[in-house]
């Protein structure tokens, strides 16, 4: 097996990818046609879609077949920074009632198909059909990236989304799990003293790549871990308030 083209210059490598652009931009006008939206919420969501575009039209997207690294840096980017800022950015009367969606967005379903969706895809077999199939990557690794993280993080980011599926709690320690699948796999890949893509990239891409995943989960986990237990404490003040808001009433309406 052969390295991938190395030959271009990544920097002045640069793509249109109207497959995924395409798609994007009518996303966005749909979501500015939506009047329910706060300056923060599409503040995030527009920096979501930015990050997309980051990682797809510019050299980190049309090399990320050749360097192991850029690929990295794509995938880190697309599953744990703008599935979660597309989920703070949604609509708060966007409660679809649809089977299907409450099906991948079930907790433990949605938390089980990233995993293996990050797992999975760096697994020498199924990363070198990827790497080998451009189609592969373009229209199936790429939109799972982007759809499977809004579906996991869809229950676990605070939306002000009335009658929540897990509670801050369970949030936060779901958060707190998925580290170490993610964490693990960069970890594993960066100890790796032989290619594990049949000589498809260098050692040193590979451990770059490997490292990136490895310190990147922690650094990105650890801040949506820190958002995800400051809206837990914040719960739980509106939930006294609510309490001694009652016992106020009750013991206004019993005269003591």
């Amino acid at each position: 097996m052969e390295m991938h083209n190395h030959q271009l210059s990544v920097w002045s490598s640069w793509q249109i990818a109207p497959e995924i652009t395409l798609p994007l931009v009518f996303l966005i006008f749909l979501y500015l046609r939506n009047a329910n939206v706060t300056k923060k919420q599409s503040l995030s969501f527009l920096s979501g879609i930015a990050t997309i575009f980051a990682v797809v039209i510019t050299p980190i997207g049309a090399r990320a077949m050749d360097y192991f690294s850029l690929h990295m840096i794509q995938h880190i980017t697309l599953m744990m920074i703008s599935g979660p800022l597309l989920v703070i950015g949604t609509p708060n009367t966007f409660s679809p009632k649809n089977r299907i969606f409450k099906l991948f967005t079930h907790p433990v379903l949605s938390w089980f198909l990233y995993a293996a969706l990050m797992i999975g895809v760096h697994l020498p077999t199924p990363h070198k059909f990827i790497m080998d199939n451009p189609w592969a990557h373009t229209y199936l690794e790429l939109p799972l990236y982007i759809a499977l993280p809004y579906l996991f993080y869809f229950n676990l980011l605070d939306r002000k989304y009335e009658k929540r599926r897990l509670s801050q709690a369970l949030s936060v320690i779901s958060l707190f799990l998925m580290m170490v699948p993610e964490t693990l796999t960069g970890f594993f890949i960066y100890v790796s003293r032989s290619s594990l893509y049949e000589d498809m990239y260098t050692l040193d891409d590979q451990r770059r790549g490997g490292s990136l995943m490895w310190s990147g989960a922690m650094i990105i986990d650890a801040i949506w871990i820190a958002l995800a237990v400051y809206h837990w404490i914040k719960s739980e003040e509106r939930k006294s308030l609510e309490v001694d808001v009652e016992i106020a009433a009750e013991r206004r309406a019993s005269g003591v």
